[in-house]
Order: C-alpha cells, then sequence, then structure tokens
C-alpha cells in the first residue's frame, strides 16, 4: 500500500517485475502465504505471444501443487490419444493426457485467479537500486516502489535485468527455430486427438512437428534447428504445407489433407543464462534467469520449479529474518532441485540437437541405435496387443458357453 508519508511510494515485502507465467504464479504464491505483493507489468493484459502451447500430465502435477489445477484446466485444452509417426510410419497410438492453450489465455486466466491482496500495476520500469536491506524500484509515471526482495521475472525481456546490472551468456546463439500455424479444418474432423510427426533426415534438420487441438482449431508446432535469416525460413514462411509435404512424406495421408490457415508465426530460440546474478537483494527466476529450447518440452516445468522453489522454500525463510544480501539469494540458485532442473534442460536440449542433425559416426550409431529400440518396442507393444485381445476373446466365449 502506499505509504502514508509519501503517498507516490508503495511498499512490499517482495516486488515482482514482469506479469508473465513464472511471475503471475509467483505473486499468487506468495499472496496466498500471506505476503504483500506488488506485481509490475506493462500491459494490462498480457498480449498474444507464441510460446508454450501444450503440456502434460506432470506440467499439471506441478501447478496443482502450487494451486493452479483449477484453473489450468479451465483454461486449456484436454488431449487423450497420441498417434506417434517415426521414418514416415505410424510406430504408436497410445493414451496420454495432455493439454493445448494458447500461452496468452493461460497468462491472462491466472491473471484474473491473482488474490485481491496483490497490487498489480500497469506501468514501465525506469531505475533499480537494489541493497542488503532495501530494493527500490522507479517507474515512468514518477511512483517509486520499496520492497525487501525484488523479483526479475521478465522472461525474455532483458532491459530490467540490465538495469539492475546482471548480465548474460549465451550458451548457443540460434540454437533452434520454432514456428507455430492452424490447420484450415476443425481439430474434430483429424483421426487423431494428437500427432507427433519426427524428421529422421539429419540434413532435413527436423526435430517434429507436433498437431493438437486448442479448441476447435487444430495447432501445429513445428520445431526445427536452423537459422532465422536463411533462406528456408522465408520459404516456409510463403509455402508452409508444400515444404511440410517434402520434408514429412506421409504427413498429408495421415491427417487426410493438410491446408494451412493464416500466417507462420516464427520464434528464434537463444540459449542462454544469467550472470552476475548473486546480488542483494534481488532474484530472477524463469526465463529471465535461462532459457531452454522447448523441444524437448522442459521450458514450463523449469519455469515453475522456479517458482515453487523460491516462493514455497526460500522467501518465507529469507523474510523471517532481517536483510536480504548476496548470501540470502545464493540459496536459491544453489537448490538442488533447481539445479538439477536446470542442468537437465540443457542437457536435452543440446542432446536433441544434436541426435537429429548432427554429423559423424558416433551420432549416426546412436541415431541407428534409437530406431531399433522404437521398433523393437512397436513390435512388442503390436505383440502385447495381439495376445490381450486373442485372450479377450477366449475369455468372452467361456462367458458365453452353456
Amino acid at each position: 500500500m502506499p505509504s502514508d508519508d509519501n503517498p507516490e511510494v508503495i511498499r512490499s515485502d517482495v516486488l515482482i517485475i514482469g506479469a508473465g507465467l513464472a511471475g503471475t504464479s509467483a505473486a499468487a504464491v506468495l499472496a496466498r502465504a500471506g505476503r504483500s505483493v506488488t506485481l509490475v507489468d506493462i500491459h494490462a493484459v498480457y498480449p498474444p505471444d507464441f510460446r508454450a502451447e501444450k503440456i502434460g500430465r506432470p506440467h499439471v502435477e506441478l501447478f496443482d501443487r502450487l494451486g493452479f489445477g483449477d484453473t489450468i484446466r479451465a483454461a486449456t485444452t484436454p488431449i487423450d490419444e497420441n498417434w506417434v509417426f517415426r521414418f514416415g510410419r505410424l510406430m504408436s497410438r497410445h493414451a496420454e493426457r495432455e493439454y493445448g492453450f494458447a500461452y496468452e489465455g493461460l497468462v491472462n486466466a491466472l491473471r484474473g485467479a491473482l488474490p485481491d491482496t496483490v497490487r498489480f500495476l500497469v506501468a514501465r520500469v525506469t531505475d533499480v537500486e537494489t541493497g542488503p536491506s532495501l530494493q527500490t524500484v522507479a517507474l515512468a509515471d514518477g511512483r517509486r516502489i520499496e520492497a525487501r526482495l525484488l523479483v526479475i521475472a521478465t522472461g525474455l525481456g532483458d532491459a530490467v535485468r540490465r538495469t539492475a546490472g546482471i548480465g548474460r551468456r549465451e550458451i548457443r546463439r540460434g540454437h533452434s527455430l520454432s514456428l507455430a500455424f492452424d490447420l484450415t479444418r476443425p481439430a474434430a474432423s483429424y483421426p487423431f486427438d494428437t500427432l507427433n510427426y519426427f524428421g529422421h533426415r539429419p540434413e532435413d534438420r527436423v526435430a517434429y512437428l507436433t498437431l493438437f487441438p486448442i479448441g476447435e482449431t487444430m495447432r501445429a508446432n513445428f520445431f526445427v534447428y536452423r537459422d532465422v535469416a536463411e533462406p528456408w525460413t522465408k520459404a516456409f514462411r510463403q509455402e508452409p504445407a508444400a515444404m511440410l509435404r517434402a520434408m514429412l512424406p506421409g504427413l498429408e495421408e495421415a491427417c487426410r489433407g493438410l491446408d494451412v490457415a493464416g500466417p507462420v508465426q516464427v520464434r528464434p530460440i537463444d540459449l542462454i543464462q544469467a550472470e552476475n546474478h548473486r546480488r542483494d537483494g534481488v532474484v530472477v527466476i524463469g526465463d529471465a534467469f535461462a532459457t531452454g529450447c522447448p523441444a524437448p518440452g522442459v521450458g514450463v516445468r523449469r519455469v515453475l520449479t522456479d517458482v515453487e522453489r523460491l516462493c514455497v522454500e526460500h522467501v518465507p525463510r529469507w523474510l523471517a529474518t532481517p536483510g536480504m544480501d548476496a548470501a540470502k539469494i545464493g540459496q536459491f540458485y544453489d537448490d538442488p532441485v533447481k539445479r538439477a532442473c536446470d542442468a537437465r534442460s540443457l542437457r536435452v536440449s543440446l542432446y536433441a540437437r544434436s541426435v537429429a542433425v548432427d554429423p559423424g559416426p558416433v551420432w549416426a550409431a546412436r541415431r541407428l541405435r534409437n530406431a531399433v529400440v522404437r521398433r523393437s518396442l512397436q513390435i512388442g507393444r503390436r505383440a502385447a496387443s495381439g495376445l490381450a485381445g486373442a485372450l479377450g476373446g477366449e475369455t468372452a466365449d467361456a462367458r458365453a458357453a452353456p
């Protein structure tokens, strides 16, 4: 609340800058625990943004633990069966609960579920001062915010992070490219709930295409290991259906037609990590701290792990004692659960690219090994399914006998 002696100063236990997935979730968790929280973002309503668009059961279990389960389920489209194609052939059809969503719709649903005690300000940050006891942030409209702890959750935006004196290290620029578009036919007209269609020629530099419903729309996310500036990207924007037919033979037959609606959205992925971040009074979470490749599907888990470890494990202890120096902040960065999650995100991001596109006998052998293992698993599943069917028939015949 504004202080009595200066109505232009707002005081809180925790100030969070950035109201995307990480910042909004953190604000809600802390406010429900009785902390005074101010949340600042430049948008009153989160705008359209191509980010994560499909999550699985483990992600929803994390949302459940943080108290957002009902909100998430109401803002997503449930998916129950997954068709997986490799080498142009249907390898498996299996039950797997997943959820499709528009990222902005998910974030705005979380914003709508914020406790009334969260002070949400639509404003632009112009200056940041941090210290071992008090953090002060200046807004463009002249107001100031004072808090014991500053949380930077600005995602891919780096202006606030730089203002706070925190740098970033590039691990791999142009690691991958994510493309998204809608298909013309409604989701209910397709023979599958969701489809994952993997590339199999390293020279194509394809991870996979996934098709899934968001409401009544069939949405496509296409993950490739290419650069946004190369001619391929321009060609795909212009003729996405033709490019998909050429790169993924058999896809059109699996879909019973392939027509793309509307423009193609493109998001380049750089792998980065914050540096010089162990500072008094300020902590960086989510994509503002580190990014991963969306192809392996580890980004949302990493963001929610940051929120859970920071807001459930560390902040309550920090606020229970005086000060907010770098030694306290370091406890979050050294948290073994966070460190393991960050390490896995980077490891699988790098491995997924290498196993898809890297030349040389080692990676060729790994691709061959993976193909053999998957083929064996497919044969095993079919054999088990056939045996189960035979036993089921015998049981039914026995019950029907006089």
